[in-house]
């Protein structure tokens, strides 16, 4: 991670970030962690709470990220304020956000992480200076910025969040409400991700083909079966695939090993085109490969995603 304060645009993170690792690592802990925050805050400190009596601001660990972010992203807009003690600029932003999020009054939480204490979560979204601030919706990074931000160009880049989201997020239950029951898990899928987490991609595998044996047309099963098939894959990949396939762009092994790489660096959009431009320069089985890989991350994304949408777009002019 390099020194605070590096301005950088907004940048789109959608579909770019696996946050279930973080799920897995919290699971594996002997003890659940509090979701509040840290009792040492004294009571002026205190996070506000929307009128839903859920707090507006709250502190996140390794082992709350899954409940206090992921989950709560499927009901309002969660803005993940990763910072640091040591970091100048997060003492500019932080209170800007704190103050915002006050006056949102529960139509978007904040969360705040401790990258000093909490590592794992900033190297999930490949956090490379402080302060850096995610936006996560649906259980997904939409949006971010890194540096010191006006109070503002914060306002105004909630109000674009906000207008982008629209009512696709049901809001947070009012107090006493419960909240919308959710559908029983599909056992199916539970085998498949547990297989997963175990790191058994074979039988993860296995595990989405017998589902989409049943149902062939099975989007989410097809997404986990090329997750399951890309993970085997990048266990034993070569390191030294981009340098290769710079030297000889004929080496079709080369070329899609370095493309599952930038799948890895959260470059997808690298990723697709490099294959695209396979299939552009080659014909028969090596053009066949190349699309079939192609397709496999493309179906690992949301289909919605404009990155995954000018892709389809290309792939087809460089078929016809």
């Amino acid at each position: 991670m390099t020194g605070p304060g590096r301005q950088t645009p907004a940048a789109s993170f959608a579909g770019a970030v696996d946050l279930s690792a973080l799920k897995e690592r919290a699971a594996r802990r002997s003890a659940p962690q509090p979701s509040a925050p840290a009792a040492s805050r004294s009571a002026s400190d205190s996070p506000a709470a929307a009128s839903s009596g859920v707090p507006v601001i709250v502190d996140v660990t390794e082992a709350t990220f899954e409940a206090e972010v992921v989950e709560r992203s499927h009901q309002v807009l969660v803005v993940v304020d990763l910072w640091a003690p040591w970091c100048e600029p997060c003492k500019q932003l932080s209170p800007a956000l704190e103050k915002l999020a006050r006056e949102g009054n529960g139509s978007w939480i904040l969360a705040k992480v401790d990258v000093e204490e909490n590592p794992r979560i900033a190297q999930v979204f490949g956090v490379e200076s402080i302060p850096t601030v995610v936006a996560i919706a649906g259980g997904q990074p939409v949006h971010a910025f890194s540096g010191a931000q006006s109070e503002d160009q914060i306002r105004n880049w909630l109000a674009e969040l906000k207008k982008a989201i629209g009512d696709k997020l049901p809001g947070l239950p009012a107090e006493g409400e419960a909240a919308p029951a959710e559908p029983p898990a599909d056992p199916r899928f539970e085998a498949a991700e547990e297989a997963l987490n175990e790191g058994d991609f074979d039988k993860a595998e296995a595990e989405y083909q017998k589902i989409l044996v049943e149902e062939p047309r099975n989007a989410e099963a097809k997404s986990g079966l090329n997750h399951a098939r890309f993970l085997a894959r990048v266990r034993s990949i070569d390191p030294e695939a981009p340098r290769k396939a710079e030297a000889d762009p004929s080496d079709i092994e080369a070329q899609l090993a370095a493309a599952d790489l930038e799948i890895i660096s959260q470059q997808p959009g690298k990723a697709f085109q490099r294959l695209i431009d396979v299939v552009r320069a080659t014909a028969g089985d090596d053009r066949a490969v190349a699309r079939e890989r192609l397709l496999s991350l493309l179906e690992m994304f949301d289909p919605a995603d404009p990155t995954v949408l000018a892709a389809r777009r290309d792939l087809a002019a460089a078929l016809f």
